[in-house]
């Protein structure tokens, strides 16, 4: 269900199947960055980065989006402003594929 600046919200689902933190954003995918950035388990680099899976159900709907996510630390870049600290979050994802709350 899309808001009225276009955003959907998608709902951080456990093994469980419990929603735990709503994400926002035009895209499933930019959601789940946002999602990844906030994982417990944060590497010094990408190399190093463990993975994990994210679940993603959009709220409206029965579906959920699966991501392999990873996150890791990094420098800011040289040009960033005052308020950002030196070291800041980066993370990716890879969509595993879309399942519906029936067939978990």
């Amino acid at each position: 269900m899309a808001r009225e600046d276009g955003k959907r919200n998608f709902a951080l689902r456990d093994v469980d199947g419990n929603e735990t933190s709503v994400f926002s954003g035009n895209t499933p995918r930019q959601a789940a960055l946002k999602a990844a950035r906030r994982l417990e388990d944060v590497a010094d680099s990408e190399q190093h980065a463990e993975h994990h899976e994210i679940r993603l159900r959009e709220k409206g709907s029965d579906k959920v989006h699966i991501y392999e996510a990873w996150a890791w630390e990094e420098d800011s870049p040289g040009d960033s402003p005052d308020w950002m600290p030196g070291q800041i979050t980066k993370a990716n994802v890879s969509k595993q594929g879309i399942k519906h709350v029936e067939d978990i």
